[in-house]
């Protein structure tokens, strides 16, 4: 007894169809069981004491840069002041002289301006040196809660993230604080 060539075909496509569905439902299983979670660095940085140390510290030489170029614009600013006043009455080369004074101050006084904040200056430094040693700790917590939760995917809430909405029950944040030994408020 043959076959008819239709039935053997539509078997095959009767396999295809069983083959994608398999594979479709495979592909929804799979993503089903990917594990998701976010944290609030900030919220977890807040708890950690010697985060707050190293931020007052930050804060304290920030301060300090800051006020010395102020107070040598201000110095500037009374130099142009105290010239401005007498400029008229000063010999050329006096005149020549001063303005080339207060010209080289603004320019030393740029240049501290960029040395202690620029982007490679003494502040960014400072934060690297203090800050950062912070977050890696924070890192490998949160890479340890990761790991022992089989979690694929952990996002960061804070720092302008384009996370719009958040379950609280996927935040993991307090997790991290266990993790790194802290009392969790």
């Amino acid at each position: 007894m043959a076959f008819p060539v239709r039935t053997l075909k539509n078997k095959f496509l009767d396999m295809n169809k069983i083959i994608a569905l398999v594979f479709v439902f495979g592909t929804v299983i799979a993503i089903h069981a990917q594990k998701y979670g976010y944290i609030d660095s900030d919220y977890i940085l807040e708890n950690m004491p010697e985060y707050a140390e190293a931020k007052d510290k930050l804060d304290n030489f920030a301060d300090r840069w800051r006020k010395e170029v102020e107070d040598r614009y201000k110095e500037i600013k009374k130099r142009r002041e105290d010239f401005l006043r007498v400029e008229a009455i000063l010999p050329e080369e006096e005149r020549n002289k001063r303005r080339e004074e207060i010209e080289l101050a603004e320019n030393e006084t740029r240049e501290l301006q960029q040395l202690r904040f620029g982007v490679n200056g003494d502040l960014f430094a400072k934060r690297k040196e203090l800050i950062e040693p912070i977050q890696d700790k924070v890192f490998d917590a949160l890479s340890q809660v990761a790991s022992r939760g089989k979690y694929t995917f952990i996002f960061d809430k804070a720092n302008q993230s384009n996370l719009i909405f958040a379950d609280p029950k996927y935040d993991i944040s307090n997790l991290v604080l266990k993790e790194l030994k802290i009392a969790v408020p």
